[in-house]
């Protein structure tokens, strides 16, 4: 049986995160299996297909930035936006309320 890579273990992942919820990179690299991965995280979020059936636009920093997405970061606002997240100036409104934890 083939391993899993790592951008697969970060997609698979990436499916959970329901509507309406955000992740930071820090907690899916620590989900992932490698909690000092979030750079690693934000480049298989980068190489991802397919967006946003698989929802890499749901994974913002830990300071509540928005940050990267690959399709523009209009168009990740606009997709949180249009999920029920509250984003002002590039950062997520009522952090707590929406972060999905693993």
């Amino acid at each position: 049986m083939k391993k899993k890579s790592f951008d697969e273990k970060v997609w698979q992942l990436l499916k959970r995160i329901p509507k309406g919820k955000v992740t930071t990179y820090k907690l899916l690299a620590k989900a992932s299996g490698n909690a000092n991965a979030a750079r690693a995280v934000g480049n298989a979020c980068n190489k991802n297909q397919n967006s946003p059936k698989v929802p890499c636009h749901r994974v913002i920093t830990s300071a509540s930035f928005v940050g990267g997405y690959n399709n523009g970061v209009k168009e990740k606002i606009r997709l949180l936006k249009s999920e029920g997240v509250n984003v002002k100036a590039g950062k997520v409104q009522d952090f707590n309320r929406c972060l999905y934890k693993f």
